[in-house]
């Protein structure tokens, strides 16, 4: 492999994805220990790579319609690299890096990408791109390149001192002590309703987790989410802590996932910031098919009805979300008891 003097590395657009991604963040940095790299992610989720070791610099892009477009191009003309990976497989991303100027980039060759780009063309099943979990969908584009790949493809993550302290802070707000056990809830998810179990099932697992367990429980939550978080917080009668009154972000919800002893939460970015700090989680899943997030489950349920129409990767449910309406508050305790005993600090 030739040197190289500077790498960019645009990462996915979905929380979930770049946690997921990591393995392969470590792989390059790995295999090109010379060389800086920069991370390139859209605003709102760069900080999810914030305080890792893998980037030198992180450039933040708005590149959403023809302005946003010019301005990524004109941000990564800036970065002269020699050299891109691109885990996104669009063609948007792809013409980016290339009226950007950089010259050698590998990705998946899907798309209409393929005479553009160097690298694998994914796996397929009577004309239709297989499944595969994708810690090792990225990783596959390190394999086709004959590097050398880590011993381990677990998802990792990391935050700064001073971001711990800040998590600290709200943590003493809330008045949890060190000792106490702490069971994090996350009733929505940015791709759309058809993922969402019902938030009167969540506030009922509230009630009996509390009622069981004697622990504090934080309430977490995404922009465009109040409407959920309000009917939770309406319908439970536990002492439920509501993090999104002090703005708990994609950044500082690293210190705050990691503080606690277990996570429920819906098929969402947030699951795999708790996979990725080894906390134990209870994953409530419907329309989305669960191979490309069957990785690093070791510390996973995942709860699922294998029903015809799913996985159907809808936003929307169509017909009457049994997918996740048959999953019962009692089966999701259930689960976490297991996950306890198994677990448990």
């Amino acid at each position: 492999m030739k040197k190289v003097k500077k790498i960019i590395v645009r990462c996915p657009n979905w929380v979930g994805d770049i946690v997921m991604a990591t393995p392969f963040y470590d792989c390059i940095k790995k295999n090109f220990p010379e060389a800086s790299l920069t991370g390139l992610a859209r605003r709102g989720t760069d900080n999810i790579i914030k305080d890792s070791p893998w980037f030198d610099r992180i450039l933040t892009i708005d590149d959403k319609g023809a302005a946003g477009f010019l301005n990524a191009v004109r941000d990564i003309r800036r970065e002269n690299a020699d050299m891109a990976f691109l885990l996104p497989n669009s063609i948007r991303s792809l013409l980016e890096m290339r009226v950007g100027g950089v010259k050698e980039i590998y990705g998946y060759q899907r798309g209409g990408r393929g005479i553009m780009l160097s690298g694998p063309k994914p796996m397929r099943k009577n004309s239709r791109i297989s499944p595969i979990p994708m810690v090792e969908y990225y990783l596959g584009i390190c394999r086709w390149m004959g590097l050398a790949l880590p011993d381990a493809a677990s998802p990792s993550l990391y935050f700064s001192e001073s971001l711990k302290a800040r998590g600290d802070i709200l943590l003493r707000k809330y008045g949890i002590k060190p000792d106490d056990m702490v069971v994090g809830i996350n009733p929505g998810a940015s791709f759309g309703s058809s993922k969402c179990w019902p938030p009167e099932y969540f506030a009922r697992i509230a009630d009996m987790l509390e009622d069981f367990f004697k622990c504090r429980l934080l309430l977490f939550s995404g922009p465009g989410e109040e409407k959920i978080v309000d009917e939770v917080m309406s319908k439970t009668t536990s002492f439920l802590i509501n993090t999104s009154l002090d703005r708990v972000d994609l950044e500082l919800l690293k210190p705050m996932v990691n503080r606690c002893d277990l996570f429920i939460t819906n098929d969402t970015g947030p699951r795999h910031y708790a996979v990725a700090f080894g906390i134990p989680v209870v994953v409530i899943m419907g329309p989305t098919d669960p191979v490309y997030t069957a990785s690093n489950l070791e510390k996973t349920i995942v709860l699922r009805r294998d029903i015809p129409c799913s996985p159907c990767h809808k936003k929307i449910c169509p017909h009457d979300h049994a997918c996740m309406m048959d999953i019962s508050p009692e089966m999701v305790v259930d689960a976490v008891k297991v996950l306890w005993e198994r677990h448990g600090k």
